[in-house]
């Protein structure tokens, strides 16, 4: 079977992040992403919003350049004022096409 390496880049966040973040990851050349509720306990044990394990996944397969690019925004955007995580998979994907980056509309 043939595939071809991508990143997933994982971002753990407050829900009330998720439409900057994901607007963001289009501006950003993500063609897609998925989002996930979920609920766990991090290092701090509380989340921020203090209901304790209340966050989203959100999810995106890409380019390197451009799981580089998410990180390096996500970092500086977010982590001194908001509860986030991010990491970095590496994925082997059947369709690589659809997972080639998005026409840019502009930076951020």
């Amino acid at each position: 079977m043939l595939t071809y390496p991508f990143k997933l880049v994982t971002i753990i966040a407050e829900p009330v992040l998720e439409p900057r973040i994901t607007q963001e990851l289009r501006k950003l050349g993500a063609s897609g992403f998925t989002v996930v509720e979920g609920r766990g306990e991090g290092s701090r044990a509380l989340h921020a919003a203090e209901i304790p394990g209340i966050n989203v996944r959100i999810e995106t397969i890409v380019p390197l350049e451009v799981a580089e690019r998410i990180v390096q925004h996500v970092a500086k955007s977010y982590f001194n004022d908001y509860e986030v995580i991010v990491y970095l998979s590496d994925v082997q994907v059947v369709r690589g096409e659809k997972y080639s980056p998005a026409p840019k509309s502009g930076g951020l």
